[in-house]
């Protein structure tokens, strides 16, 4: 074996096992969630490990508040990723097919969500709903979310977008169909992973966010915010069992949609 050979072999389990100790570090608090959500603790506070039981598991709603909390959290989720995806899809298609006035600034702009601290925008969208005299709650929660996921989902559809080859799109249409048939029959199917992608990034972005949601809450909880509260006394292991289901529920889901593109891409080829 050269000296080339194990110089490049050593670099490879380095970089192998760099690479399990920077994943341990990063799922290192997720694996924590998940074991005390096992824990039975003897007290208020759930942070030192006293032994194993299922009881959490049985009633994880039994903390009162909890379950009002993680359905709003829900309730809002669903309907800012179906709000977020309709209309950033919309966008997505208007900027990567149309040349219109104002396409490059719009460009431009659908960006400042991303790079504006949550605090800024937080405390933005507080200032316009009290100059409209609008009271802070479900609703204004709702919108909030939908303003930062919209260009989430912009940005994950115009790359889906960008890869696609425009000319199926024309092809389509050269063969009789219609602006809304070719979108039905050729763009939605090409752009499904690219939607279903930015619909699981909106629906986690929701779902998780505290500091926007904490400034146009009102008197609203979500489960971010039932969490931040509870910490001053103490996080039931309630917490642990709903955030494991959670978490469970979108692997699911992501293993779901790997699945169906492996699906697709062995259909096609076999095709």
């Amino acid at each position: 074996m050269s000296a080339v050979t194990r110089a490049t072999r050593r670099r490879t389990v380095a970089l192998g096992v760099w690479s399990g100790f920077a994943l341990l570090y990063l799922f290192l608090p997720v694996f924590l969630i998940v074991a005390f959500s096992f824990n039975d603790p003897s007290g208020r506070f759930n942070f030192t490990w006293q032994g194993f039981t299922l009881d959490q598991w049985k009633d994880p709603f039994s903390v009162e508040g909890l379950g009002t909390a993680f359905r709003n959290s829900l309730e809002i989720a669903a309907l800012s990723v179906v709000v977020s995806v309709i209309l950033g899809t919309l966008v997505a298609l208007a900027l990567a097919r149309y040349h219109f006035r104002g396409r490059s600034p719009l460009g431009l702009f659908l960006f400042l969500p991303l790079a504006t601290p949550d605090v800024v925008m937080g405390a933005s969208l507080l200032g316009l709903f009290l100059t409209m005299n609008v009271a802070t709650g479900f609703a204004t929660i709702l919108i909030a979310h939908v303003m930062f996921n919209i260009a989430y989902v912009v940005v994950t559809v115009l790359a889906r977008l960008q890869g696609m080859d425009a000319h199926l799109e024309e092809a389509a249409m050269d063969l009789g169909a219609n602006e809304w048939t070719t979108f039905r029959l050729v763009t939605l199917p090409l752009i499904a992973p690219g939607v279903a992608a930015a619909a699981m990034l909106a629906f986690v972005l929701s779902i998780d966010d505290y500091i926007v949601t904490s400034f146009n809450a009102g008197t609203t909880s979500t489960f971010p915010l039932y969490i931040f509260g509870a910490a001053r006394q103490g996080v039931p292991p309630q917490v642990n069992v709903l955030a494991t289901a959670l978490l469970f529920a979108v692997v699911l889901l992501m293993v779901g949609n790997v699945a169906y593109q492996r699906r697709l891409a062995r259909r096609d080829a076999a095709a």
